[in-house]
């Protein structure tokens, strides 16, 4: 079928984390590209889902065939009242309710090359070999995309065929690299080198090209460069000889060459294929796999199915036709009976994981051919997870045959016990963001938490806004501003209504203060935590929560098309926190005050001014109204109450406005100060031919010299500053605002401008580790601030609004202001500007997301789930996975093992501690260990507070600790003596924390204390 071609705007609320992935110009060529889905089940609705969300021209689908009630294993759009239905018919309205912009249709009649004809990517699922091959010979002839896939229990198979001529432009993501050059040399092989602050990255045979080069002009511009890398501060770029002296400056940008792949076709690659490795831990089996899904499809095409689960005739029958296969080519594979065996004993299972995997891969490699960004499959994919399979349950044909059960695909892997075991099995899910949701649709399909112990508990506590739609699938437009947890649990109920009465959704936040809620009883039922959250400091605190309660921790993440997978098993692996990525590079405070040199400098001075004029200052005020010791307590802060209590007075007193003509005064004022007397301040102290003691020019290498900005009302830029500056300013007094830029351009007529004159002795930071004496504050300057300020009891009642920083609203001049302040300050030092996109990116720290990286990373961390679940207890049968789609690379490795410890004879991990039961005295602790243990303790302390320490004695002791009796106070009472605070009731046990003496007296490191006071 044809789409009426239509390019639409793309919706930046949408689409906006899969922007920062796919960019404005990929988005566009989706935004033509029709996408034909054959066959509904678990793997192709998954596929469509994920293509639907990232948004192409149309998806039209085709699957005649009736729904079974095996299809429910994982196709999460189908319910049981749609069994005996046409599954695209069913699938349909459903899939086209997760994106308003992308039409869903359905191919009638019989799958037919014409019909074929004006689409520009088939994926085939569910289709048997001959008509893929069909298929393929008319798509790889007529310039159509190609992508086969299909998953047989915990084994899948892909393969992309995107024609003789495909073009990547992009073929990793990656932004392109650039630095700031130190040195160019005029020679036969021109050596540029780089400042010594950064390293270039480059690789041998990338391109460059310059700007901003003084003296070797000819660079600015010029045609990419090859680029030999010499090393990590240098590299050669070929002939300079005819080029002029360098003298200065000069930045060097990688450009992205774009590559051109040729795919054979399916009948010329099922000869001779070419395998992208999913697991370099089983490099033999992507040969094998390749002919025993042939074989696969060889037995359904003479018996009219799929081998019987664990049906010993069929696997034979299956591993006789691989061997077959295996003779006549030309290149012989070395056949493992037991893999080939094992793969027709579970083809017939539907894994909701497996879909999951599979869809998410295959979804990008859509992606990819209608964009040309990123590389492809090249060009078969196989992929098994056999690990999964439990040890300890008897697989067999009864056990595995199906029962007219919504799990019956699932079943023909696991068997009915180990159903049975994840009907029962207790999980706690924290996040319903993108993962969570799509952790969720996976376990409904499982069945998982089902049973009469089963339950799943999940917990958010934001709200659903727009730019979720996008990928957080069970959400929908109107349930934007509804609680995340409780739309989730009602979503997967819908889908599994077996699950509904065993889902609890909570709404609050994980951390000390709600361990009242998530307490001892809570986790102690659990039998497994997921953990779906965006922040490393929520991550750590679970991870320490399963720590302390020995319970399984399924960690996942992703960036854009990368993804990672961790599991944390007790005493098996180390802990999430046992390992941390090192900190952001922070950037230097001189740089960002003085001295800025790229677009994020000038984006986060934007973003630390609205800070400092729309938010710190209006909440001061209205703690100086609220609290009644605020200034007091302010002045005893010493370097900052001077600024604390000026602000207060400016903000209160004298610019305190009155009318929205005052805000346009103040913003215009402000122009000033930033972007002109700041910049004269800062070249009357460093003129720009200024030199420094060892003789080299101040304004060189990463320091630009600037120049001040006149005021123009008919720049655009600069009249963004002063309307959103004057919205927001009104804004903190409540006062109405405008837009009309022809009212603001007449108050600003009337504006008078204050004439600057730098002064001497302003002292400035130039280096980071230079201190800039702070101006000594008067206590009778301060005094006379707090004299000026009117009484709070004067304005009882009165507030100030200050400003949230928020996002993702664009008619809240809080992004206008940032991007029109970032762009003034990057004219002032001649770098180059940043669209409100990027800035946005910046400022807001927005995390790139993609719903096909969601669903693969989510299916992985299901497939772990199964293991968990089984019980298994060797570390190599777990696997912590690393992918990125863009490559595309897939690894996987066996967690690291947790660390060992020694004290005496006993050897200890993170998972060890003393269990004591009782509310020991002080004493009585002491002389526990001695006795037991004989580890004479040294330090004992309860969180932060010091219960015991041997340096403490005598006088020091009577001092810290009056009236604290150590003989009588039990531990629990001394913890509330020394705080001066109550233990809460919910709390059954203290963490003790303590230095010890071995029996030798030397210090050695030993398992905290876990001390139960309360039953």
């Amino acid at each position: 079928m044809e789409i009426e071609s239509s390019e639409q705007a793309i919706d930046e609320g949408l689409y906006s984390r899969q922007l920062y992935v796919l960019g404005h110009e990929a988005m566009k060529k989706m935004g033509s590209s029709n996408v034909l889905i054959v066959g509904l089940k678990g793997l192709g609705v998954e596929i469509a889902k994920n293509v639907v969300l990232a948004g192409v021209k149309s998806v039209t689908l085709y699957d005649p065939e009736p729904v079974k009630v095996s299809d429910l294993s994982s196709q999460f759009f189908l319910h049981e009242e749609d069994i005996g239905k046409p599954r695209a018919t069913v699938t349909k309205p459903r899939l086209a309710e997760l994106n308003q912009y992308v039409p869903v249709s359905i191919l009638e009649g019989e799958l037919t090359n014409d019909k074929i004809r004006n689409f520009q990517v088939v994926v085939l699922t569910e289709t048997p070999l001959k008509k893929q091959l069909e298929i393929n010979d008319f798509t790889h002839a007529n310039g159509i995309h190609f992508i086969s896939t299909d998953i047989r229990g915990l084994f899948g198979v892909a393969f992309v065929d995107f024609g003789p001529h495909f073009n990547v432009t992009d073929t990793t993501g990656e932004n392109p690299l650039s630095g700031m050059v130190a040195a160019i040399s005029k020679d036969i092989d021109g050596i540029v080198t780089c400042l010594d602050e950064s390293r270039h990255g480059l690789e041998d045979g990338e391109y460059v090209t310059f700007s901003e080069v003084k003296g070797m002009e000819e660079l600015n511009d010029c045609e990419p460069r090859k680029v030999k890398v010499l090393g990590p501060y240098t590299f050669s770029i070929g002939d300079t000889l005819n080029f002029g002296d360098y003298i200065s400056g000069g930045i060097f940008t990688q450009v992205k060459q774009p590559k051109t792949i040729s795919f054979k076709s399916f009948r010329e690659a099922l000869k001779k294929p070419e395998h992208l490795i999913s697991d370099f831990g089983k490099w033999d089996r992507p040969g094998q796999l390749h002919l025993g899904f042939q074989a696969l499809h060889a037995f359904t095409e003479k018996n009219g199915s799929l081998p019987r689960p664990y049906n010993e005739l069929d696997a034979d029958e299956v591993l006789k036709l691989t061997k077959e296969l295996n003779e006549q080519c030309e290149e012989k594979v070395e056949i493992s009976d037991k893999l080939i065996k094992q793969l027709a004993y579970i083809a017939a299972g539907d894994l909701s994981p497996m879909a999951a995997v599979f869809g998410g891969l295959v979804a990008q490699e859509v992606l990819k051919a209608c964009s040309g960004k990123f590389h492809p499959i090249y060009q078969f994919f196989y992929f098994d997870s056999l690990e999964s399979l439990p040890d300890n349950v008897k697989f067999g044909e009864e056990e595995c045959a199906p029962c007219d059960s919504r799990y019956d695909g699932q079943i023909a892997v696991f068997g009915k016990e180990f159903q049975n075991t994840i009907a029962n099995f207790r999980a706690f899910l924290v996040g319903a963001g993108a993962i969570g949701c799509e952790m969720l649709k996976n376990w409904a399909m499982m069945g998982l938490g089902t049973g009469p112990r089963g339950a799943i508990h999940v917990t958010d506590m934001d709200t659903i806004e727009k730019s979720n739609l996008n990928r957080q699938f069970l959400f929908r437009p109107n349930d934007v501003g509804r609680l995340k947890s409780e739309c989730a649990a009602a979503a997967i109920a819908k889908m599994n209504p077996q699950i509904a009465s065993r889902i609890i959704s909570h709404q609050d936040r994980v951390g000390i203060e709600t361990e009242n809620i998530y307490n001892d009883d809570f986790f102690e039922a659990l039998d497994v935590v997921t953990n779906a959250l965006d922040n490393v400091d929520a991550r750590k605190y679970m991870d320490r929560r399963c720590v302390y309660f020995r319970k399984p921790l399924l960690e996942s993440g992703t960036l854009g098309t990368k993804g990672n997978t961790q599991v944390v098993i007790p005493y098996l692996t180390e802990s999430y926190s046992s390992s941390q990525d090192p900190p952001e590079k922070s950037i230097p405070i001189c740089t960002l005050k003085n001295f800025p040199n790229a677009i994020e400098h000038t984006i986060q001075w934007a973003r630390d001014a609205f800070e400092g004029l729309f938010k710190s200052p209006a909440e001061n005020v209205n703690l100086y109204l609220s609290q009644p010791n605020f200034v007091e307590a302010t002045i005893k802060q010493g370097t900052s109450s001077k600024e604390i209590l000026e602000g207060i007075q400016n903000y209160l007193v004298t610019a305190k406005p009155l009318s929205f003509d005052e805000c346009v005064t103040w913003a215009r004022l402000k122009f000033e100060e930033f972007y002109n007397n700041n910049i004269q301040q800062l070249l009357f102290n460093f003129p720009k031919d200024s030199v420094t003691s060892s003789g080299t020019k101040f304004w060189s290498g990463p320091k630009r010299a600037p120049d001040p900005l006149i005021f123009d009302p008919e720049n655009e830029t600069h009249m963004e500053f002063i309307i959103a500056a004057a919205n927001l300013h009104a804004f903190n007094y409540g006062l109405t605002g405008e837009t009309n830029r022809e009212y603001v351009k007449k108050v600003l007529s009337n504006v008078i401008v204050p004439e600057f004159t730098p002064k001497s002795g302003v002292k400035i930071q130039v280096q980071e580790n230079e201190t800039v004496p702070q101006a000594s504050t008067d206590e009778n300057e301060l005094q006379e601030i707090v004299s000026s300020l009117p009484s709070p009891s004067s304005l009882a009642g009165y507030r100030l609004n200050p400003v949230e920083f928020e996002k993702d609203d664009d008619t809240n001049f809080h992004m206008d202001f940032i991007t029109a302040a970032s762009n003034l300050r990057a004219a002032n030092y001649g770098i180059q500007p940043a669209d409100r996109h990027k800035t946005k990116f910046i400022a807001g720290k927005i995390i790139p997301a993609i719903a096909t990286t969601t669903s693969l990373v989510t299916g992985l961390v299901c497939l772990e789930l199964y293991k968990i679940i089984a019980g298994k207890n060797k570390l190599d049968e777990y696997k912590n996975g690393f992918v990125n789609l863009a490559l595309p690379f897939f690894g996987f490795s066996d967690p690291i093992a947790m660390p060992k410890y020694k004290y005496h004879e006993s050897e200890w991990s993170l998972w060890d501690r003393f269990d004591i039961e009782g509310d020991l005295t002080l004493t009585e602790f002491l002389d526990y260990f001695k006795k037991n243990h004989e580890l004479e303790v040294t330090m004992l302390s309860c969180g932060v507070t010091m219960l015991y320490a041997f340096f403490i004695q005598g006088k020091k002791r009577e001092e810290r600790f009056t009236d604290i009796d150590y003989s009588s106070l039990r531990l629990s009472q001394l913890v509330e003596t020394i705080s001066k605070k109550p233990i809460p009731p919910h709390v059954k046990a203290l963490t003790l924390e303590m230095c010890v003496n071995d029996r030798n007296d030397e210090e050695v490191e030993v398992p905290y204390v876990r001390l139960v006071i309360r039953k």
